[in-house]
């Protein structure tokens, strides 16, 4: 049962209508302000910049040369790039099928993915070929996308993966390494939105992505040299036809391919 008040209206609810507008302000309506305000400012934070100009290679530059200069960095680069080789095993072999069971990154900055399967197939190919090409396609998509003004939306989706990432992880050093670099995209993301901030951004982004693609090509030299049974390319050898080396000349071409559009785009800017 409703009952309506007939007494007259008084001062605390005549407090509550908009003089303006004459409209009443509801319980609640402050609060989903809020949250439609802060749903603008995610939007904006996702949306396209403004064209980039040749200034945000400069801390792209910057980033690469501090990660070969300082062993602290270059350190964090190399554990970035065999968790980029570790999802990669991860997401493609969801993609086809298998079950994720969870990633470590080792204190050697070697790491391993463990998925679960049919033990012989197109889908435990796949799963086995994706790892050492994923850092190299990862960090020309990051370099590209940045040098289009998307480098917001490649931060969220990152800050996305790292958050399932840390979920799987099976170790302290790897849930630190994924935590950490968790806050510096979020950080990234969300006060790099002003005017001044954005080709900064976009630079830092587009410097990670070129350790990315660096990195694929140093692991690339790894492998080659490598005389372990159960690196990826002896394990496609093991499971098909053809010999570890074609597999290796596989990921070269992947490495290659990336770099190309990389070069391209950047002499295109400039």
């Amino acid at each position: 049962m409703t009952t309506i008040s007939m007494f007259p209206i008084g001062a605390a609810a005549l407090a509550a209508v908009s003089p303006t507008s004459g409209a009443a302000v509801h319980p609640g309506t402050a609060s989903v302000s809020d949250v439609a305000s802060l749903w603008d400012e995610v939007l904006l934070r996702l949306a396209a910049s403004a064209a980039p100009n040749p200034r945000l290679l400069w801390p792209a530059a910057a980033v690469v040369a501090l990660a070969w200069a300082l062993p602290q960095v270059r350190r964090w680069s190399r554990a970035l790039t065999t968790l980029v080789h570790e999802a990669g095993h991860a997401g493609v072999g969801i993609l086809v099928g298998r079950r994720f069971h969870g990633f470590v990154v080792e204190g050697d900055l070697s790491g391993r993915a463990i998925t679960s399967g049919r033990s012989r197939g197109p889908g435990r190919c796949v799963t086995a070929w994706a790892g050492y090409p994923m850092p190299a396609i990862i960090g020309a998509g990051m370099v590209l996308s940045s040098l289009s003004g998307w480098a917001g939306l490649v931060l969220a989706m990152a800050l996305i993966t790292l958050i399932a990432l840390l979920v799987m992880s099976r170790s302290l050093r790897t849930a630190g390494l994924v935590a950490a670099s968790g806050a510096v995209v979020a950080a990234l993301w969300w006060w790099g939105d002003d005017v001044v901030a954005v080709p900064l951004r976009a630079g830092v982004v587009a410097g990670v992505g070129l350790l990315l693609l660096a990195g694929a090509w140093e692991s690339l030299g790894d492998v080659a040299h490598s005389r372990d049974a159960g690196a990826d390319h002896r394990t496609l050898a093991a499971l098909t036809p053809l010999p570890a080396g074609l597999w290796w000349v596989t990921w070269l071409l992947i490495d290659a391919g990336a770099t190309w559009l990389v070069v391209r785009a950047v002499s295109g800017l400039w």
